[in-house]
């Protein structure tokens, strides 16, 4: 197993992710507990030490699950990741309740590691809100070592990331965000470990393989990688970019089965980084594969000054382009759910005014009637 530096701990690279337990009958509710058990003994014992669950995993069962797993093994020997639910606007209040239950939940009575959770534009207001006292709260919970680190996770732009770092940046210990080789480029993520660096932030990585997206490619694909590194797997291509990123320390992944689990631990046996060449190949496949579904915005804001209705357009694409690509997901709908009314696709009136400077002549218009019905906004 390799192992990562963090302040005076060590930590495994790769961390097991509690979001994707395996299930009983597809219930994503029902975690199947005796599997479960089976798979963290098996990553224990191939020296995992880092388990990341939150408050609305699984139904709120992933919490109740992981605790009386870990249970049985020494306080010491793991790590133990939580987090608050800000993705749900109701829990804003409810800081305290939910902290002390979550230590219930899960059996212990510390958190290590504990995350303000999914930090975007649907809720940076309410965890800025200083009527919620969350920041207040968490830093008390820090100082009375019930929380050993603590940190935040981000599905939110640049531009949010940036307004949190502002307001909390100075007492952040780490971040953890979405970070894969397809959206190195596609989601901004470059940026956004950019950004940490600035910051002194370590980086934790979720969604290493978009949801499994990047576990399978096409045969040409593969075919494509396979000829530079013969032999390598291409979930393992994954681990492989971001084991070649320095700021990356822990690297989570939601396993379901026990195949995964091994197939992780053979990966995180020894770090084999990416060369130059290999990089370049593996973001060319990016590229044509968000390019399949993706309108070519170059993001130049040529159209923006001609908009009647001051729609931020090359941002709005973006959010056409993330939604097409993922079949639908859920951050181009929460993102669009914020703006106002006048600011959504739907506002466009279709005079095309935008289509006449468009250097890549995209059909605004029709991209924005068609990212409209999608969303049913």
């Amino acid at each position: 197993m390799i192992y990562k530096s963090f302040q005076d701990l060590r930590l495994s690279a790769l961390g097991f992710g509690c979001m994707r337990l395996p299930t009983v009958g597809g219930d994503l509710n029902l975690v199947n507990e005796e599997e479960a058990a089976k798979m963290v003994a098996r990553a224990m014992e191939a020296g995992v030490n880092y388990y990341d669950t939150a408050w609305g995993y699984h139904g709120g069962n992933s919490e109740l699950v992981m605790g009386k797993i870990l249970s049985a093994y020494p306080r010491n020997s793991f790590y133990l990741a939580s987090k608050f639910p800000g993705y749900d606007l109701s829990n804003m209040d409810k800081v305290e309740e939910i902290f002390d239950k979550q230590l219930e939940k899960c059996r212990v009575d510390y958190f290590d590691f504990y995350l303000f959770h999914n930090i975007c534009e649907m809720n940076i207001d309410a965890y800025l809100d200083p009527q919620y006292h969350i920041y207040e709260s968490l830093m008390a919970r820090k100082a009375a070592g019930q929380i050993k680190h603590l940190g935040f996770s981000a599905h939110g732009d640049y531009a949010t990331m940036e307004r949190f770092l502002t307001a909390y940046g100075k007492d952040m210990e780490f971040c953890q965000i979405q970070l894969n080789w397809l959206d190195w480029e596609f989601q901004n993520a470059r940026d956004k470990v950019e950004l940490l660096k600035q910051w002194n932030i370590p980086i934790w990585v979720m969604e290493p393989l978009r949801g499994g997206k990047l576990a399978s490619l096409s045969q040409e694909d593969a075919a494509r990688l396979n000829a530079l590194r013969p032999g390598e797997k291409v979930p393992a291509w994954a681990f492989r970019f971001i084991q070649s990123l320095p700021e990356v320390t822990v690297t989570l992944s939601g396993m379901s089965t026990m195949e995964q689990v091994e197939d992780n631990l053979n990966t995180f046996q020894e770090e084999k980084p990416l060369s130059e060449e290999e990089q370049t190949a593996l973001l060319t496949i990016a590229r044509e594969m968000t390019g399949r579904t993706s309108v070519p915005c170059t993001a130049c804001r040529y159209c923006t000054s001609h908009c009647p209705q001051g729609l931020d357009i090359p941002d709005l694409l973006e959010l056409y382009n993330e939604f097409t690509f993922t079949g639908g997901g859920f951050i181009a709908p929460m993102r669009v759910g914020q703006l106002p009314p006048e600011k959504k696709p739907s506002a466009c009136v279709g005079c095309r005014s935008c289509e006449a400077v468009c250097p890549q002549q995209i059909k605004i218009s029709e991209a924005f009637t068609d990212f409209s019905q999608k969303l049913g906004l």
